[in-house]
């Protein structure tokens, strides 16, 4: 199938909750080579040594998030799979059931951060730095997984806004 091809009838359920934590927890890992790499190359090249001051460290900030959403782009756009997802044999489509364009890859990257909501928002209310922010995040993050079951086509939030899904490929 090429990455224009729409997947055939075989290929369009979705993944369970479970695949998808798994190729999510993949993912992660594969993050932190691709964040390591500019943040590297980020400090190298102007310099900046730690501790970082506040403007620093919202530059760097900004690059590793512009960084991360160049990795996802480029992988919905080309074929729609990332590393994580081809290993677990999952495809994000467009409304069309063909690959994402750019605009609405931008998109879904931008509001797939919903999944980090509640627990971004406990932390800035509570303003705790304790190890209960890590269980905030985490709690926030498994809530918003599970809203999954409140869709007939088992699809997170933003897909459902933007029409794109994610569908367990056959084989």
């Amino acid at each position: 199938m090429t990455s224009d091809q729409a997947p055939t009838p075989t290929d369009l359920g979705p993944p369970n909750l479970v695949l998808r934590v798994a190729a999510m927890i993949y993912e992660s890992v594969l993050l932190f080579g691709i964040v390591f790499a500019a943040a590297f190359a980020l400090l190298t090249l102007t310099g900046w040594t730690y501790p970082l001051s506040d403007q620093r460290r919202w530059v760097l900030q900004a690059v590793l998030f512009v960084a991360v959403g160049g990795y996802f782009v480029y992988s919905w756009t080309r074929s729609g799979q990332t590393l994580a997802m081809k290993s677990w044999r999952q495809q994000v489509l467009g409304p069309d059931g063909a690959r994402l364009r750019p605009g609405r890859a931008v998109l879904r990257y931008l509001l797939a951060w919903h999944l980090f909501a509640p627990g971004l928002a406990f932390l800035a209310l509570t303003q705790s730095h304790s190890a209960v922010d890590g269980i905030a995040l985490l709690a926030g993050f498994a809530a918003m997984l599970a809203l999954v079951y409140t869709d007939p086509q088992r699809q997170l939030l933003h897909d459902r806004l933007l029409g794109t899904r994610v569908v367990k490929l056959s084989g």
